[in-house]
């Protein structure tokens, strides 16, 4: 799936990071299932809970004042990454599938946020997703699909 971004990151000697909550660490896996992987993946977090958010950076006030599953986050999460792997991009991803989060009650069910920071140019490119019925795997790759275009417009620009 992730061929073409992996050419085209390798092709412009950048690099990228990524912060998954919801999507358990599957753009991380569809990189480096691409030879050259390691030329570009710089580092990669799965970060489920808050409090491992928190670690990576996150301010812990954003969580609280705008939830975990919110732009807000996702935009915390892709800048903190990319900053601490020194990465060109980051990518940060959070949001629910197909299930409600007792501990972190939200008004907009099964949502995902993608954000993708461009370091050099201080820009957030965003996306909010509206999960489908169905496995996780599905929803994983519909996920994995869009941070694809994503990244292919940006590295394009």
């Amino acid at each position: 799936m992730m061929r073409e971004v992996v050419e085209k990151l390798v092709q412009k000697g950048m690099t990228i990071s990524t912060m998954e909550s919801c999507t358990g660490g599957y753009i991380a896996s569809a990189i480096t299932d691409i030879e050259n992987a390691s030329k570009v993946l710089s580092f990669s977090a799965v970060t489920y809970s808050n409090d491992a958010k928190i670690k990576m950076g996150v301010d812990e006030n954003v969580i609280k004042t705008y939830s975990v599953y919110s732009m807000k986050t996702a935009d915390e999460m892709s800048k903190n990454i990319a900053h601490y792997a020194n990465s060109s991009l980051g990518v940060g991803i959070t949001g629910q599938i197909n299930r409600k989060d007792e501990q972190n009650p939200t008004k907009e069910q099964d949502k995902v946020y993608i954000s993708i920071f461009d370091v050099e140019k201080n820009v957030f490119y965003q996306e909010i997703l509206q999960t489908v019925s169905g496995t996780r795997q599905k929803n994983k790759e519909l996920i994995g699909s869009k941070v694809k275009e994503m990244l292919m417009h940006i590295l394009s620009l």
